[in-house]
């Protein structure tokens, strides 16, 4: 079982910059950050995924400004946020454990953090 714990979330203004971190226990080859934005609350968006040796994938819509980034040896992950825009605005959620299909989809993923909220104005 692997438990997770996101910190890092708080309000900026539009251009600004937040770090979240997840720490987590146990082992888990895959990450992800997702994000659930205000009015959607039925569905979680991959923001971006990290597996055990580094590789990374974002959505497009962070491409460019959000770095994804692991420490395996401290069972850290965390997600450096830059140009942060209104459209940012959402519950960041810090998820382990993939479970096979597609990794978009936050079902695929077995093991979630509490949430750190992000606000940008």
């Amino acid at each position: 079982h692997v438990q997770l714990v996101e910190s890092g979330g708080g309000s900026v203004q539009t251009g600004g910059s937040l770090r979240l971190a997840c720490v987590y226990s146990g082992r888990t080859y895959y990450m992800a950050w997702f994000r659930q934005i205000p009015g959607n609350e039925r569905e979680r968006e991959t923001v971006a995924t990290i597996d055990i040796l580094g590789e990374t994938a974002y959505a497009d819509s962070v491409k460019g400004r959000f770095t994804i980034s692991r420490d395996n040896a401290n069972n850290m992950v965390w997600q450096q946020m830059n140009s942060l825009k209104p459209e940012d605005t959402g519950m960041y959620y810090c998820a382990g454990g993939y479970k096979g299909g597609s990794y978009l989809a936050p079902s695929a993923w077995t093991y979630w953090g509490q949430g750190t909220q992000v606000t940008v104005s």
